[in-house]
């Protein structure tokens, strides 16, 4: 399971002694791959600016995770031909996001724990904030470009009565500056070719005979081409469609078709030079962002634990890795019976709760006798 409970407890005799029982029980009953989670010393400043901050780390928690799954987002959308790969880039100081956390090491030269807690907050807090800029002003150009090459290939792979038709039709299919003779594309059902060329003559004045041609097919019909004269021409569309046959509106326009093909030709190309350099950002930046955020859950677990169990600093933070989703509930009763004595109360409620109420679904938010994070790598997949 891609999925991590992050715990403390005060780190005195009787709770170690508890740590213990915890790791032996889980090991035994195959409930969860547990290792200690190291968390540096920092200055712990005042009760009421950890209050503040135990504030600012939640919101600043929910951000980076939002921020890291809309980065994985975008790695998915830019990688739409190799959507297999996508776990490849999607990295943290060049391992899987599974390892970087198990083996999760406080970095001291971007993070400095001497500083005030306060000062290390708005680092990241800073930080998390450029990237998310970054992020919209690169991937909004992209997707425009990338919207307006699709808007284009939709064109090129409607049916005939709906796509663009300069791919399609050459110079040679039209009678071009005439005074008098126009050629018009007819959409004529598979079925009605016969009676096309048996009638396209007669369907009014001034057709030119043996003027028709078939240059194009699709699963419903064919688009041919009929010379006339222009002074027939509304004539000619109104008994063409009492037949069934449609008359498509398009007038060949040498300057605007060549304008077309080189958009699409320019869009391609901008769309190839812009995809390496925007992958490698969001790799580098994703990477960036994922490590802030469990910098941040490594922080949220110090103030809380602060909180909780008072003063001097003396806890020992765990990582535990369910082995299976079937296992998390009795893995939350192990917990909740080992920790119990932490508080009495809010320990038995929980107990009572989870054995008396059927269905009852423990929720990230449920008040645990211990200091209690979730990390839940799935929301990348």
């Amino acid at each position: 399971m891609s999925e991590f409970w992050l715990i403390s407890a005060p780190g005195d005799k009787e709770n170690l002694q508890a740590l213990e029982r915890m790791n032996n029980v889980t090991s035994k009953s195959n409930l969860s791959h547990n290792t200690k989670f190291a968390i540096p010393d920092f200055k712990v400043g005042t009760l009421d600016s950890l209050v503040g901050l135990s504030d600012e780390l939640g919101k600043l928690d929910t951000f980076a995770e939002s921020l890291i799954k809309r980065m994985a987002q975008s790695v998915v959308e830019v990688m739409e031909d190799s959507k297999g790969k996508v776990h490849e880039n999607l990295l943290a100081n060049g391992v899987d996001l599974t390892s970087f956390v198990t083996h999760f090491e406080w970095d001291m030269a971007k993070y400095p724990a001497k500083q005030p807690l306060v000062s290390v907050v708005d680092t990241l807090a800073k930080q998390l904030a450029q990237i998310e800029t970054d992020l919209k002003s690169r991937t909004a150009a992209y997707s425009v470009l990338k919207a307006n090459l699709e808007n284009l290939e939709k064109k090129s792979t409607g049916n005939l009565f709906t796509r663009t038709l300069s791919d399609i039709v050459s110079k040679e299919d039209f009678v071009l500056d005439s005074e008098y003779l126009i050629t018009l594309l007819v959409i004529v059902p598979k079925s009605s070719y016969v009676q096309w060329q048996k009638t396209y003559e007669s369907l009014s004045d001034m057709v030119v005979p043996r003027s028709t041609k078939l240059i194009a097919e699709d699963n419903e019909g064919g688009l041919f081409t009929v010379t006339l004269f222009r002074k027939v021409i509304e004539d000619f569309k109104v008994k063409a469609k009492e037949n069934k046959f449609i008359v498509r509106e398009f007038y060949y326009d040498e300057k605007e078709i060549k304008r077309e093909r080189e958009e699409m030709t320019r869009l391609l190309s901008d769309k190839k030079q812009q995809y390496g350099p925007l992958l490698r950002w969001l790799k580098v930046n994703f990477s960036e962002a994922f490590i802030a955020w469990i910098h941040i859950k490594a922080l949220r677990v110090f103030v809380e634990s602060v909180l909780r169990y008072g003063l001097p600093v003396n806890f020992q933070a765990v990582l535990l890795q369910p082995h299976k989703k079937s296992a998390t509930k009795r893995l939350r009763e192990v917990l909740n019976s080992v920790f119990r004595h932490l508080d009495e109360v809010a320990a038995a409620s929980i107990l009572d709760a989870s054995v008396e109420i059927p269905g009852l679904q423990l929720s990230n938010q449920d008040y645990f006798p211990y200091v209690y994070f979730h990390i839940d790598l799935s929301l990348l997949d």
